[in-house]
């Protein structure tokens, strides 16, 4: 079945007669190759935005989405529908921040155009994921995917992967990893030939390329280059952070000069030391102080910085800081236990008292985000 055909059915398979045409721009690449301001609202802005982005990108797939937006508007027109076609963007990153943006500029749009049915336009997966916020506001009566029509040809691989080369040789962002990493195996490798040192140097290459991998795979240097932006709020995250992680180093030779020296002897084994429940809980003892510090330095940072940057509606931060505190009696329980032979029964005290702090904590503030949200929603 063809698009057409298929937006059709969908459409007459509804009852909304007052259609919004929505051209999902989830990482805001009209916004950040044009200028131009979103959302975009009605059948010539969306042209205009179209051709500016196809100019200052040709490759780049949103234009063709905006223009199938607008085919599909003029569609829905020419079968007698009210209707109106907007385009709508993110933000760079994505994620969450994208979604709400999104959600915001469609209720701009629903508050001078009062339509009972969406028609989404996107060119791939990563755009229509925002599909359930959408849902949220308006019904969705279809959607709409543009699949670009490419050659298969031996030429167009070629072109293809000449791109994917010249991506990796000149862009920062993926040459630091493609081409960083290897030439820093490849001059290592090279002084172990020289120097003989194969063995230790090996040893050296499997943990740089071992560190790489992981620091590509959980997004470390993201998160990094986030949190030591050169504003208020990043310089706050990156002390509060740095600080935080000293105290937690801190935080074992402190559990260290806690032990006392009577519980040792000359037979004693490393096993026997880590198993010994008075040195446990006299390490723990002396080490969860500058351990809920340091992570409770860290919290706080987060917290702050989100405050600097208005984001404190994010209650998670403040429950965050909460549930350490809550925490704190519970470990220090365990510890006494460890170390003075204590009934076990003794945690359930500061356990039912941390978890209805916990509890009382979220529920308040649930409550008043839900009310600040629905503030929101009233102005």
């Amino acid at each position: 079945m063809s698009q057409n055909g298929k937006l059709v059915k969908d459409v007459e398979a509804t009852t909304a007669n007052k259609l919004l045409v929505i051209c999902v721009d989830r990482d805001n690449d009209v916004g950040s190759k044009t200028g131009i301001s979103t959302p975009v609202v009605g059948r010539d802005a969306c042209i205009e935005a179209a051709q500016r982005l196809a100019l200052e990108d040709p490759e780049d797939a949103d234009s063709n989405s905006i223009f199938f937006a607008v085919k599909t508007y003029e569609d829905l027109v020419s079968k007698g529908y009210e209707a109106q076609v907007i385009t709508v963007a993110g933000v760079e990153n994505r994620g969450v921040q994208a979604d709400e943006k999104v959600a915001s500029e469609i209720k701009s749009v629903l508050a001078k155009f009062s339509a009972n049915g969406a028609v989404i336009v996107s060119d791939g997966e990563d755009d229509e994921m925002v599909i359930p916020v959408i849902q949220n506001i308006i019904p969705i009566v279809s959607v709409q995917r543009v699949v670009m029509q490419v050659s298969r040809t031996i030429e167009h691989s070629y072109a293809v992967f000449g791109k994917f080369l010249k991506l990796v040789m000149y862009n920062p962002k993926y040459s630091k990893f493609f081409l960083g990493v290897p030439g820093i195996l490849l001059l290592i490798g090279g002084i172990g030939a020289v120097t003989g040192y194969n063995a230790e140097i090996f040893a050296v290459l499997i943990t740089i390329l071992g560190g790489a991998f992981l620091i590509r795979a959980f997004d470390i240097d993201k998160a990094w280059s986030n949190w030591a932006k050169p504003t208020p709020e990043g310089f706050t995250r990156m002390f509060t952070l740095i600080t935080g992680l000293i105290l937690i180093a801190a935080s074992v030779p402190a559990g260290i000069a806690t032990v006392s020296s009577v519980q040792f002897s000359d037979n004693m084994g490393i096993t026997d030391i880590i198993t010994n429940e008075v040195v446990i809980g006299q390490f723990v003892s002396g080490m969860i102080p500058f351990l809920w510090i340091g992570i409770g330095t860290i919290f706080v940072g987060i917290l702050f910085s989100n405050w600097l940057n208005r984001k404190l509606r994010h209650f998670s931060d403040i429950l965050r800081v909460i549930v350490l505190v809550a925490l704190y009696p519970t470990v220090h329980q365990f510890t006494n236990i460890l170390m003075y032979g204590e009934s076990s029964f003794s945690l359930l005290v500061p356990l039912i008292a941390g978890f209805g702090v916990t509890a009382a904590s979220a529920t308040l503030l649930i409550r008043r985000y839900r009310k600040k949200g629905s503030r929101e929603l009233d102005q």
